[in-house]
């Protein structure tokens, strides 16, 4: 089975008990360059793997703005 979610903006199919870990796994990037929100929500690293995605849930990945 697998829920489908939105992914910048285009639908994606992950499995039942895919985290937000998972997907950011599966996108092939290293997780640290990458920044996250679900929903509006902006989701820190750490707390990734205890997200688990919900049917329609929508997530953005980005570059984090670092700077000096």
């Amino acid at each position: 089975m697998s829920k489908n979610i939105t992914l910048n903006g285009e639908s994606r199919a992950v499995p039942d008990e895919a985290t937000l870990a998972d997907l950011v796994a599966a996108l092939g990037q290293p997780p640290q360059a990458l920044a996250t929100a679900v929903n509006g929500e902006f989701v820190p690293r750490d707390a990734r793997t205890a997200l688990r995605l919900n049917d329609g849930d929508a997530v953005f990945t980005f570059q984090p703005i670092t700077g000096g």
